[in-house]
């Protein structure tokens, strides 16, 4: 079945890292189901029944975005208070995306050393607050795949080579 990569990137025609994952997952058309949020709701009015059903119809969903000041684009964050709703993703009746593999791909502006285990925090832990949701959600949260420093002006090879580990991690 398909992965579906739920892609939240505010400014993507501007992002090499996010673009670069993009074209690699475009080379994957019966493996990946690329859906930008921005691009598809630009107002961030979402379709909630519409959101619901893709969710419901993949096994696994990665979603992709970058770091913005240490957590998520807000689209990202409404995307998710609005979509996963009580009765549909929890509470009574809510167990439509139940035992879902959940992903996520992350690219940071920040080096490396600004996320490793001497600064106390790490990508994983400011991820807590959505991966305890969606585990609250029955949801089984998998894998992490990130690329730091972006905004340094990363190699064209670095990139490459993290865009093949990012293909690698999900295929």
């Amino acid at each position: 079945m398909k992965k579906l990569i739920v892609i939240t990137h505010p400014n993507l025609e501007e992002s090499k890292v996010n673009n670069s994952w993009i074209n690699e997952l475009k080379k994957y058309p019966d493996d990946f189901i690329i859906h930008s949020l921005y691009d598809n709701y630009p107002n961030l009015d979402f379709n909630i029944t519409d959101e619901q059903n893709l969710l419901s119809a993949h096994d696994e969903i990665i979603f992709q975005f970058p770091f913005h000041w240490f957590s998520t684009p807000f689209a990202l964050k409404k995307y998710i208070d609005e979509v996963l709703a009580y009765g549909w993703a929890f509470g009574p009746s809510g167990d439509k995306i139940k035992g879902k593999k959940i992903h996520f791909a992350v690219s940071t502006g920040g080096k490396k050393e600004s996320y490793d285990a001497t600064s106390a925090i790490s990508v994983s832990d400011l991820l807590n607050d959505f991966k305890l949701s969606f585990q609250y959600c029955g949801c089984i949260v998998d894998k992490l795949h990130v690329f730091y420093g972006a905004m340094f002006n990363p190699s064209e090879q670095s990139i490459q080579e993290n865009t093949l580990a990012y293909i690698n991690t999900f295929k």
